[in-house]
Formats: C-alpha cells, structure tokens, sequence
C-alpha cells in the first residue's frame, strides 16, 4: 500500500462529486474523449447451458444488459441485481470501472446517494463516536492506494457437481482495480477501541426483505479485531482514479485485500466495534465453508450433518487464460501469443505455467508488471502447434508461499472456493 498518484487530483474529485451529490447512478465519470480498456465483443447468438452437467462455457450464459454507467454485461439475477464481466476485459490488469462486475445481496439497493446528508459513522464500543462527510475523508486524511481483486465468494460455482443453489456465475465474477482511500485502522485509531472489544461490523445501504430476527434483512458483515487484515483494508472513495460507480458501492466501499468480496461492503455508511460476537444471519448462516483442505466435502457429509463450517476468508490462488478464447480455427505452425492473468489472496503470484500436452509437461511463462500482492498478474506465453488437431491448454499459477493451483474440482453446499486448474480447448487446421 503506499501514498496515491492518481489521474485525478483530490480537487478535481470533489468539485465533480459536488455537481452529483445525487442521482448520482446516472452519470458517467470518464472524460469525453476517453474510451474503454476492451470494446464489448461482437453480438453472437447466445449460449445456452441448462446442466445436468458443469457450464462449459467461460462466463455464464445470461442476456447482455445495460445499466448505468456499465457497458453491456451479463445478467444473471434482476432482483438483487447481479452482472457478470465478460471474458475479454480480462486482456488487462486493472478491469474498467464500467465493465466491473456486480453483487448486491438484498433488492433494496440504493441508486442515488446524497452527499449533503450522508457520512460515514464510526460508533459501538468506541471512545469516541465519529461521523464523515465524503470531503471530509479525503481531506483529514492521508490518501493510499491498493491494487486489489475484488472476486465473488461464488465465481465459478457454475463449474460444481453435483450443481449447487445460488447464482450460476461463470468465471467473470471477479475484477481488479486501483483502491484509493482511507486506512481503516486510521479511523478505528482515531474513534479509539474501548477494552472487551472483539469485532468490528460494516454497514451499507442496502436493504430488504429476510427471516424475521436473523438480521438477514440488512448485510451486515464482521471482521476479529485481532485479524491482521485490518492493518491493510481501506475504506476507498476512488476506484481506479475515479469515483465509484453507484452499482460497485458509492460513495465509498471497504476493501478487504485478498479476501472474498463478501466483505467488501458496498455504500460503507456504519462502521461498528461489538463487545459480543457478530451472530446475524450473513455472519452465523450466510458465507460459511467446511472446516476441511480447500473447503471440500460431500453431499452425503452434508446430509448426516458431520460438517463443521467457518466464516469464508481468503481466496485461493487462481490463473486464466483469456486469449486465444477457442471461438477460431488457428493455422498450424502459426505463432500465437498465449495471454492471461493470475492472481492469489494469500501472496503475491511469481510463477504461471502452460501445458498443451494434458499436463504432463508445462512451460514456464512471462509474467507481466507486479502491480502488488493483490493484484491480478498479467502472463504471456509463445506456443506454436505444428500439426492440425485438437489441443488442450492448461495454465496453472503459484504465489509466493508456494501454493500451486491443484488439478482436481471442489464441493460444498454454498459453490465456494473453486480453484481448479483451467483448460481451453483450441482447433488447430491447415494454412491453407
């Protein structure tokens, strides 16, 4: 984490958030004459997958829909809305603001904040209470910036068998940006933990209908005191040198660096220190995984009740291959440049490897800028195939405390932590 450099100056960001303080969904913040990372791909028929079996497609296989300030993505759920990144707009490291994809839990989501009225309250077991406005937070305190992947708890839970409920994502729940902001432990220091404290609680706005009691009906999430990836979250007002797009959680959002995106608070508005365990449904029900390597289990473990879950923390390390995409026949003998990213939650990735051969040999490949622990990794790779066919390609990465992607699926009951190695198939023909 280090001081900011941003594209826009904190002047610059306030004077534009002060002509949207409200209806704030409606309005784009990229200059005129800027364009986006990746052009949205041709339109094509849509792919269809109903099971029984795993999705067999990269993404999911929703309609493309348009929402504010999004380009054209992926619809899996309307109500609350969930908008899946298609594949092409992982060529780079960081994701375009309007291309990130979306998760909100309850169907009440905000779609306009107003910056005269809101702050974001510091209170619980603290010393002393504390209430921001946006300005405020971007001129008390010292900026910092965080390259880091915010990654859905479900991406991929298409992939699972048997199937599992919940939202059929592909692999395009997941995106990377530079997080400007606030150290959280600043604003936590500054309001002053009182002893007997144990957790800390986020807030936003969202709301909505849920079991009486369970507390469901608000999205509340909570982190141990005593966790050391407090000293590294950010309560961030820019995303990737602008301000947050009202669908990824304006004005400002916690960022849980290399944690699962369910604590990643959108619309962050309360923060609370508890005295007591947080036990409200998204804590003691929602988000939990086997207590078991990789979070794996069975079906019938499930059933005769032998399993012991924990909260779901940090995701496992993960690598794609983004282009070639399969969707063209190659010309043997061609040199084709293999490109794609990796990324862990744990520690920083320093290998990618690719194998065309059903991984019985794998070749090393380039990795691009290290923009942090975090962050998604850029890798390329040369391959040329000789003789038309059919090929196989496999990637796999390993971060820095040695974790290497395994080569065999995982199962639990929520269609968590799938870190399986990847393959994509390629139709080498005749250059002719």
């Amino acid at each position: 984490m280090h001081t900011t450099q941003r594209s826009l100056s904190r002047r610059s960001v306030l004077k534009i958030l002060g002509m949207a303080s409200s209806g704030i969904a409606a309005s784009r913040w990229l200059a005129p004459d800027a364009t986006m990372a990746q052009q949205p791909a041709a339109e094509k028929a849509m792919e269809t997958f109903t099971g029984p079996g795993a999705n067999s497609h990269w993404n999911s296989v929703g309609p493309y829909v348009t929402e504010p300030q999004k380009v054209p993505l992926i619809l899996l759920t309307d109500r609350p809305v969930q908008l899946e990144t298609p594949r092409h707009y992982f060529r780079t490291a960081f994701t375009p603001n309007e291309a990130f994809y979306v998760r909100w839990h309850l169907e009440g989501i905000p779609n306009g904040v107003d910056l005269k009225d809101w702050k974001l309250r510091i209170e619980g077991n603290v010393n002393k209470p504390l209430a921001f406005t946006l300005p405020e937070l971007m001129e008390k305190f010292k900026p910092v910036s965080l390259a880091a992947v915010n990654q859905c708890s479900g991406n991929s839970r298409s992939r699972l068998l048997p199937r599992v409920p919940g939202g059929q994502w592909g692999h395009g729940a997941m995106g990377n940006a530079m997080w400007t902001g606030v150290r959280l432990r600043e604003l936590l220091d500054m309001a002053g933990i009182k002893s007997g404290s144990l957790q800390v609680q986020f807030q936003g706005l969202e709301t909505g209908q849920g079991p009486a009691g369970l507390g469901s009906n608000l999205f509340l999430k909570s982190l141990d005191l005593k966790n050391p990836v407090l000293d590294e979250c950010v309560v961030a007002y820019l995303m990737n040198g602008e301000p947050l797009p009202m669908l990824n959680g304006f004005p400002v959002r916690l960022v849980v660096p290399g944690y699962f995106a369910t604590y990643w608070t959108k619309c962050l508005t309360w923060i609370r220190v508890l005295d007591a365990p947080d036990e409200n449904f998204w804590m003691k029900t929602g988000y939990r995984v086997p207590d078991t390597p990789r979070g794996n289990t069975t079906p019938e473990e499930v059933k005769a009740g032998k399993v012991k879950t924990i909260p779901i923390e940090r995701f496992p390390v993960r690598s794609f291959l983004i282009s070639p995409d399969g969707s063209s026949k190659i010309p043997a003998g061609m040199n084709v440049t293999l490109r794609g990213i990796a990324f862990s939650g744990v520690a920083a990735v320093n290998r990618v490897e690719v194998s065309d051969d059903g991984g019985k040999t794998w070749l090393a490949a380039k990795l691009g800028e290290n923009h942090g622990a975090y962050s998604f990794r850029t890798w390329e790779s040369s391959w040329i195939a000789k003789l038309p066919g059919h090929y196989s390609l496999a990637v796999r990465a390993t971060d820095e405390k040695g974790n290497t992607q395994p080569d065999e699926p995982v199962w639990n009951p929520g269609g968590y932590l799938w870190s399986r190695i990847e393959r994509q198939e390629i139709v080498v023909g005749n250059a002719s």
